[in-house]
Formats: structure tokens, C-alpha cells, sequence
């Protein structure tokens, strides 16, 4: 394991950009994204295959059990980017929840409810019933438009259908700029990743293409694609599908830009199998907010959240992030993902 991995990813930004060597006064935005791992509540739905996240099934999932979950995320969430705003987080995407009631009593944890953070959410066709969802603080964000978006998928060589997990396509207005965001959780690696690899590849195709339409519709409107995508930032279905460059001067006009891809190149990920980082958690954003010479929301920089008590401290898995299950042996941590996040800054008119 690399140990430079447990190092926290963040780099001190004030309200003026004086890392850019100016002194005009900068509004801080950030936009992030987390896989939570199986927030469940302790319901058996009878439509989904959730049973194992009851009190009496293979993962004993108990109120206590999810009430110390939300205790675990409200840690995380309130923390990330807290350092450089005390907001906070203003988007949030998420992967692994049930429903919008996991949602629903997420937000009113006491360690955010004073961000009043609101809900986009829609149920997907998911077996196990898991689903993608969006947090917002109105402060910032107005959302004016939703969506969800099926990605139709097949079994290798046959017709059968993969139900798996729509993509969640946002639009609204970022303190009166046009930002759409799509929210993704793309199919796994099950039966092994080059197997699989066209499954995600059509993942890549859909964002490509609902992203065409929003900027036919919405011309000079940003776009954050993100989401635990299982693939990395050099896959087929990011670095050739999608297109994403890892370098800013790479990319094409109407392209799109992985600011993970420098921590992938240095060794660093957000989630660990078999002593390999991978780094499946990404945001990845149009070229419209790409730094240049005009007014407007750009990108700054990007992070993984990773601090110390995200990481297992012992025993198979150590150095790891420290997870809620190990199999179906309860380990009380937080997921099996770190969350990742980035900084917009837009000059303040004077």
C-alpha cells in the first residue's frame, strides 16, 4: 500500500485567489461526490432485493446500526471543504442509498441540518434497489429542472435486460450561472473488467450524449459529470468514450476535463482491492469551466477527502478505507470509498 495515499488532499484556499499571484477578490464554490456504501434503512422493501439490510438478515442491520451510519456520514459530509468554506459542500452527489427517505433523515442530522441541504431524487430499476441522489444547499444552487435518465444495458451476449442505476441528470442556476449535473453510478466489474467494459462504456455514451442535448438546448451552459463510474480516469469508457483529458491544454472545444487524473497517474485512489488503489470516484467537468480570461465559475482545484479516521487503522485491511461491512461482518466505519470533491472560483464584481 502506498502510505502517501493517507494523506489529506487539500490545499489552503481563501475567498481571494492569491495562489493565482492576483489580488481580485474570488467566490468560493465546492461540488463534490460520495459513495456512502449501503445506506439502508431497515424497512424490507418488497420490490428490491434489500432483506440482507434488516434486522434480521445476514447483516443484522439494526436501528442502532443506521443511526450510527448517519452519525458517520454527518462527520464526513459537514467536514469536507470545511476548511475552506464554512458551507462547505453546496452539491453533493450520492451513490448506494435506498431511498429519499435515507435522504430525508441524512439532512436533518444535527451536523448539517443548519446547511439545509434539499433533495433530488429518483428510484431506479436496481435489483438491490441502491440509487443515485443529489444534495444542494439552496444558497447556492437553484434547481430548476430534474431528471432521471435510463442507461439500457444487456447481458453479454444475450437479450436479457441489466437493471442497473439511471442517471440522474440536474439543472439549475450556481449563484445565477447555468450548471447541469449528472449523477452517476455506472455497472460493476462482475465477471471481470474487460468483460464488463462495454456495460460502462454505454454508461460513457449516455453522459456523452445527454450532455450533447443540454448544450443544443442551453447553449454555454457547465457540466459536472460525476459519480462512482468503476472505472478508472485512463478506462476505455472515460479516456476514449467520454474523452476526458487529463490535461487542460488537451482538451478539445466542447470537450470535458479529469482533474483525477493526475492523483490516478501518482498512485492515489479512493478505494483499495487486493493492495491496488483504484480511483472509481470522479468529477469530471466541461470545457466552459476551464480557467480562462473571462468572468465566471472555473475550476481550481480538486481533492480527495481522506483524512485519518477515514482509513482502517488495523488487521487484513489496513490502510484501506474503513468501511461499514467487511462480508457481512459489521465493522462500524464510514464506506468503502473516500469522497472526493473540487473548487469553483468566480471573480467578485465590484
Amino acid at each position: 500500500m502506498r502510505r502517501k495515499n493517507w494523506v489529506f488532499i487539500a490545499l489552503f484556499l481563501g475567498l481571494t485567489n492569491w495562489a493565482l499571484g492576483q489580488q481580485v477578490p474570488q467566490q468560493l464554490g465546492l461540488i463534490g461526490f460520495y459513495n456512502v456504501e449501503n445506506l439502508f434503512d431497515t424497512i424490507d422493501s418488497p420490490n428490491t432485493n434489500d432483506i440482507e439490510f434488516t434486522p434480521g438478515g445476514s447483516n443484522a442491520w439494526t436501528g442502532k446500526r443506521y443511526a450510527e451510519k448517519l452519525d458517520r456520514l454527518g462527520q464526513v459530509i459537514s467536514e469536507m471543504g470545511a476548511n475552506l468554506s464554512p458551507d462547505g459542500v453546496s452539491i453533493l452527489g450520492v451513490a448506494e442509498i435506498e431511498n429519499r427517505d435515507v435522504l430525508e433523515d441524512f439532512v436533518a442530522h444535527p451536523s448539517v441540518s443548519k446547511r439545509n441541504y434539499q433533495i433530488v431524487h429518483y428510484d431506479s430499476p436496481d435489483r438491490r434497489g441502491i440509487d443515485v441522489g443529489l444534495l444542494y444547499n439552496p444558497k447556492y444552487y437553484k434547481v430548476t429542472e430534474s431528471r432521471n435518465v435510463p442507461l439500457i444495458i444487456y447481458e453479454p451476449g444475450d437479450t436479457s435486460r441489466i437493471y442497473t442505476r439511471d442517471v440522474l441528470v440536474v439543472g439549475g442556476s450556481y449563484l445565477g450561472e447555468r450548471l447541469f449535473v449528472l449523477v452517476n453510478h455506472w455497472p460493476s466489474r462482475r465477471g471481470g473488467e474487460a468483460a464488463s467494459q462495454p456495460l460502462r462504456n454505454a454508461g460513457a455514451l449516455l453522459c456523452k450524449n445527454i450532455s450533447d442535448t443540454i448544450l443544443q438546448q442551453n447553449p454555454g451552459a457547465k457540466i459536472i459529470i460525476m459519480g462512482d463510474l468503476n472505472d478508472d480516469p485512463t478506462s476505455p469508457s472515460v479516456a476514449q468514450v467520454l474523452n476526458a483529458k487529463g490535461r487542460v491544454n488537451q482538451v478539445p472545444q466542447g470537450g470535458f476535463f479529469n482533474p483525477m487524473f493526475d492523483f490516478f497517474r501518482r498512485g492515489l485512489g479512493t478505494l483499495a482491492y487486493r493492495d491496488a488503489w483504484s480511483l472509481f470516484d470522479q468529477v469530471i467537468i466541461n470545457d466552459l469551466l476551464l480557467p480562462a480570461e473571462q468572468p465566471g465559475w472555473r475550476f481550481h482545484q480538486a481533492y480527495i477527502f481522506n483524512p485519518p479516521y477515514l482509513v482502517q487503522k488495523s488487521g487484513q485491511f489496513r490502510g484501506y478505507p474503513f468501511r461499514t461491512y467487511v462480508g457481512t461482518s459489521h465493522a462500524g466505519g464510514y464506506s468503502d470509498h473516500f469522497p472526493v470533491y473540487m473548487a469553483l472560483l468566480r471573480p467578485v464584481s465590484k
